[in-house]
Parts: structure tokens; C-alpha cells; sequence
């Protein structure tokens, strides 16, 4: 009897062209049937914005043979939530997958990313839900070290499932000699940005948003530590934002009136 191949909705928030995706699709395809859906144009930096207000456009297109595929005018999460209402029906895929990103979604960065958010929804959706992300921004990026721990991850999530409310968030080292594989905690940091302010051309201001990401937790068991020493970071996330170690004291404040 010949089992059957699980179904892997591949999504990402680079755009349907981007070099990263296109690994990620080559990767699934050899464990499985691989249906996907991205914007068709880069999303980075959408963290979980979703489209009101104007249409969605979802278009079948044809970039990778054997690979039903779709580009979507929204926003990452739009592109799951599409998938699932009017591609898969109702039905879920045995797993959703989002990247390759083009550059770290380590710390802090998990809440701005639009590929940890689409896998997000796809937690929220009740899909086993794993963000890929690359330490590399270039469009050109190296991605052949990443490859054999794409489909070693993503068969683990197939085979053990992923408890209820949570999904990966999976970092790689921009560094061919990869030491191993790290479960961290997330790092803490936070960017310190600035505005460097312009005229246009009708004498009215204008800013470009420009800064940098400060580490502040030097600790050794967090994703940036592990990248920063050669491993791929592991992250088990959640979408429960709830400080559950805060409600006690709240508790004990009297908010009687």
C-alpha cells in the first residue's frame, strides 16, 4: 500500500519570485505534495496585517513545473487565510511552512516579520506552522546549507505534530559549516531606530526610517547566541501573548471602584 504524501502549503513574505522561496518549494517537493500561495510583491516588515477594505486578487500562475501555485495582492496572512478558505476548502494541509526569509527573524524580530506571521496563522489555523529565515538579506543569497535541515525539521513537525497554540521559529547562521541544531528561548533586544528627515520637492517633509538592533540579553541559551555561534536556532513560539506571570500581582492591586 502506498502511503500517502502529506499536503505542505508553502507561503513567505518576499514575494512569489524570490530566490528564497523557490529553495524552500524544491525541498518540500521531494517529501511531499506542495500547494502555494505569496504575495506578488515583497511583503517584509507586514508583521500580522491583514487587507480591509479593498479586494484581494488570488491568481493561478505557473513559475515551477508540478507545483500548484498562486500569488496573492495582500499581505502574508492574507495568503494563509486565502489558502485555506478557498484553496484547500475548509480542509488544512498537514503542515504550512513560510521562507526561506531573506534576513533574521531572531528576538525581537518575530513581531514584525511577515514570515513569522504567516506561519502564525497558520498555528492559529490549527496547521503545524514552521518559519524558515536565512542571516543574509541579499537577493542572491547563499541557501544550499539550509536545505538538508529543511526537510529534517519539517518531517519532525510531521511525524510528532505540534502541541496546540504553538509553531517554530527556525534561524539559520549565514555559514555553510553549520555546528548543529540549538533549542533556544528568544533573545531579548529591541531596535533603536532613527528618522533621517528630507524635503521634497512641494517643500514638505518626509523620513526615512534607519537604525539598529541592540542585543540586550547575553544570555547562552537564546537564538541569537546559537546564530552567533554557528547553530541553527530553534524557537518553539507561541501566538498567546497573555503575561500570565503578571495576572497575580494585577490581582492584587484593588481595581474596585
Amino acid at each position: 500500500m502506498t502511503k500517502k504524501k502529506p499536503t505542505i502549503l508553502v507561503v513567505n513574505d518576499d514575494g512569489i519570485t524570490a530566490p528564497g522561496i523557490k529553495v524552500l518549494i524544491e525541498e518540500m517537493q521531494k517529501i511531499g505534495h506542495v500547494v502555494v500561495v505569496a504575495p506578488d510583491s515583497p511583503q517584509s516588515g507586514m508583521g500580522h496585517a491583514i487587507t480591509i477594505g479593498r479586494p484581494l486578487r488570488l491568481d493561478r500562475i505557473d513559475l515551477y513545473e508540478g507545483v500548484e501555485m498562486y500569488k496573492c495582492s495582500g499581505t502574508p496572512v492574507d495568503c494563509v487565510k486565502l489558502a485555506v478558505n478557498k484553496i484547500f476548502k475548509g480542509r488544512k494541509p498537514d503542515v504550512c511552512v513560510s521562507g526561506i526569509n531573506h534576513g533574521l527573524n531572531h528576538s525581537i524580530n518575530v513581531l514584525y516579520s511577515g514570515t513569522m506571521s504567516a506561519a502564525v496563522e497558520g498555528a492559529i489555523e490549527g496547521i503545524p506552522s514552521i518559519g524558515f529565515s536565512l542571516d543574509n538579506f541579499a537577493y542572491n543569497a547563499d541557501f544550499s546549507h539550509c536545505r538538508p535541515y529543511l526537510i529534517s525539521i519539517t518531517q519532525q513537525v510531521l511525524v510528532n505534530g505540534l502541541p496546540k497554540g504553538s509553531l517554530l521559529n527556525v534561524n539559520f547562521p549565514n555559514d555553510a559549516d553549520i555546528k548543529g541544531i540549538k533549542i533556544c528561548r528568544q533573545a531579548g533586544g529591541h531596535y533603536v531606530e532613527e528618522f533621517d528627515e528630507r524635503i521634497d520637492p512641494h517643500n514638505r517633509d518626509y523620513y526615512w526610517m534607519t537604525g539598529k538592533f541592540e542585543l540586550e540579553d547575553r544570555g547562552e541559551d537564546t537564538d541569537s547566541f546559537a546564530l552567533s555561534n554557528g547553530y541553527v536556532a530553534i524557537v518553539p513560539t507561541q501566538f498567546d501573548m497573555t503575561a500570565h506571570h503578571v495576572i497575580p500581582e494585577l490581582n492584587s492591586w484593588g481595581f474596585d471602584v
